[in-house]
């Protein structure tokens, strides 16, 4: 208590106090609360030291202030660190990343994410807070007066100084460790593992205004390089397919947070997904269904898949493309299949026709018609979590179905779910399977949820055939991303019957079901091949008898000979069948091991990889294919030509 009483009593003993309180609590946050794939000493040192730099120059510019104003200062400094600090970790309990720039634009979430992230606290969160009680207590209990006089101003600058120097030091050794840290800026782990958090913030800020700039900077010779790159990754239809699916409606099923590991689980010897394993598993093979297909989202999860899905271009590495490219050009799917074979679109959402900017970007999408939760009956009894529960959803969703099928072109609906998703609750009413009994609650919901799915789903099918929709419509099944973060590891190891869920495990987990029916066509049942979410739409462009070939994809036909079966993540990691790469380490497949001496082909796939994402996001940050046209025929999409919600429903009857 007397060194207490002593750092007290003068400023810069106030001031070394908070400054390592702070360090240390930052540490044990970053220690405790991320995954950030320490594997030396030297990534343990940088961790470590990293917080210092950030204590030295923001808490360091109290010291600028006088008498009890520094105290005030610091302690208000101190206290935004934290909120800062804290929301990082709610934040990555739930996304397995870090609050960016762009996150924070997607205010339009902000209602129904809050109901996610208040079952994310802890107990023990109480504790990040300690240290200012202490401060606080100390300031108010002083029984001597700091000096009114104003500190040297050599000190206070001395101080940030040191903070520099900390900075330039703890740079210079994560460039050791991992060289062009900030040049190649794929995964937001490395930042924050290297840097810190409130560094990549500042670094995240910075790409932003950079990505900004990029735009106005843009021009048409911009897009030749990527062009080139496409064409040159371009695949063959196979002739087998190419134009079974011509005339025919589309029906596109969003599985939300489902992982494959979910197909034949077996809990309490009852199969979780019964319906969805007869679709694999069907004799007459009416499904192709793809078991080493990937997700390849990122901070946009749900918004990221369909912007993959619909563009095959993926989303950004911060934010969410829905939002912060939410006014840029695209030729997208739907527009495609309008233009080349009179297609009706549709998108069918129980959810705020706000959440992901879905009623802005659809219409640059040039998506025709999109029913949210201001078409469905919303009363609470049949609403739960993030919004419609899924029967009713689906049941509410026939009628538009059969709207749409009377009209005379054929149409692309697509219908997304919502019950299966964090923090994955249900009335009781609607569980019918008992919980899992890791102790983890997250984990445990999981599976009811994902049962209450599965039962929407085969309802669904029956009313489909019901009303005379099945037959002659291409039904695609999907999942959008993962449910389980790498935050549940410790359950997850006990559900899978693993020792470790290792980083390659991991990676692994990242499977999400992709499942086709096309009428006439016999299915393949398993399908092998290794693939993701971009993969999609150069497909079902194929199935239609629509050649691709000059419109900008980065994915490549599923069913194609010449498919590309490497799998990119958004973070530069990757997937094939022999052999993966994932957070800067290579691994076999077979044995899970490192390769301690990588092929030059591996790198040169690496390097593709990494190209392809830095191409990607010209596209999006220059806005570039506003300069693009794919042929003489495309006529760019005018977002102004669409209008949702039932008032402009009732003008199109009324026209």
């Amino acid at each position: 208590m007397k060194k207490l009483k002593a750092l007290k009593s003068t400023k810069m003993g106030f001031f070394i106090l908070a400054l390592v309180l702070f360090w240390m609590k930052t540490y044990i946050i970053y220690v405790s609360e991320f995954n950030l794939g320490i594997s030396n000493l030297l990534q343990h040192f940088l961790l470590f030291i990293n917080p210092l730099s950030t204590g030295l120059i923001l808490l360091g510019l109290a010291l600028f202030f006088k008498g009890r104003r520094f105290g005030i200062w610091l302690l208000i400094i101190d206290t935004l660190l934290t909120l800062f600090l804290y929301a990082n970790v709610v934040f990555y309990r739930f996304y397995d990343d870090f609050i960016t720039i762009q996150t924070l634009m997607q205010t339009d979430n902000a209602g129904s994410i809050g109901k996610s992230f208040f079952g994310l606290a802890e107990w023990h969160d109480v504790l990040y807070a300690l240290d200012l009680v202490v401060l606080l207590l100390l300031f108010v209990k002083r029984k001597t007066n700091w000096s009114p006089a104003r500190l040297s101003v050599k000190k206070p600058f001395a101080v940030m100084a040191a903070g520099v120097l900390v900075f330039a030091v703890n740079l210079g050794l994560a460039e050791i460790d991992r060289p062009q840290l900030l040049e190649r800026v794929f995964d937001n782990n490395y930042i924050v593992k290297y840097l810190g958090a409130p560094n990549f913030a500042v670094l995240n800020t910075a790409q932003t205004v950079k990505a900004n700039a990029k735009r106005s900077m843009a021009s048409s010779e911009d897009i030749t390089e990527v062009e080139n790159y496409t064409n040159k990754k371009y695949a063959e239809p196979n002739a087998e397919y190419f134009g079974k699916a011509e005339g025919k409606n589309i029906i596109k099923i969003h599985l939300e947070s489902f992982q494959s590991f979910l197909i034949d689980y077996e809990l309490h010897g009852e199969e979780v997904t019964p319906f969805l394993n007869s679709l694999v598993h069907d004799q007459s093979k009416n499904f192709t269904y793809f078991d080493n297909f990937f997700h390849q989202t990122e901070q946009g999860k749900t918004a990221d898949a369909e912007f993959l899905m619909d563009n095959s271009l993926y989303g950004l590495p911060q934010g969410s493309a829905f939002v912060t490219k939410g006014t840029n050009t695209y030729q997208s799917l739907p527009a495609i299949m309008d233009q080349e074979h009179d297609y009706t679109s549709a998108v069918l959402h129980g959810d705020e026709g706000s959440f992901w900017n879905r009623d802005k970007i659809y219409k640059q999408f040039g998506i025709d018609k999109f029913y949210d939760s201001s078409s469905y009956d919303m009363r609470d009894e049949q609403v739960i979590n993030y919004g419609l529960k899924d029967k009713p959803f689906f049941e509410q969703s026939m009628p538009m179905l059969e709207d749409l099928a009377e009209k005379d072109e054929p149409f692309y609906a697509h219908l997304i779910t919502l019950t299966h998703h964090y923090p994955f609750i249900l009335d009781e009413g609607d569980e019918t399977i008992e919980k899992a009994e890791t102790g983890d609650g997250t984990v445990d919901r999981y599976f009811q949820t994902a049962r209450y799915l599965d039962e929407s789903l085969r309802q669904f099918f029956e009313d489909l055939k019901e009303k005379g929709l099945y037959e002659d419509s291409v039904i695609m099944i999907y999942g959008d991303h993962y449910g389980i973060s790498e935050n549940h590891n410790k359950a997850m190891s006990e559900i899978l019957g693993e020792e470790e869920i290792t980083q390659l495990k991991n990676a692994n987990l990242q499977r999400v079901p992709f499942m086709i029916r096309v009428p006439g066509v016999d299915g393949q049942g398993t399908n092998h091949e290794f693939s993701g979410q971009a993969d999609v739409m150069p497909t079902l462009l194929h199935l239609l008898g629509i050649e691709d070939k000059d419109y900008i994809q980065f994915g490549t036909d599923l069913f194609s000979d010449e498919h590309k079966d490497f799998v990119p993540f958004r973070n530069g990691s990757f997937m094939t069948k022999d052999y993966s790469y994932v957070q800067g380490v290579f691994y076999h497949n077979d044995t899970g091991e490192v390769i301690e001496e990588p092929t030059d082909e591996m790198k040169e796939l690496r390097d593709q990889v990494h190209y392809e994402l830095s191409l990607n996001d010209e596209v999006l940050n220059g806005d570039l294919l506003r300069f693009y046209e794919p042929n003489e025929q495309w006529e760019p999409v005018d977002p102004n030509d669409y209008q949702y919600g039932k008032s402009s429903e009732d003008e199109n009857e009324d026209e």
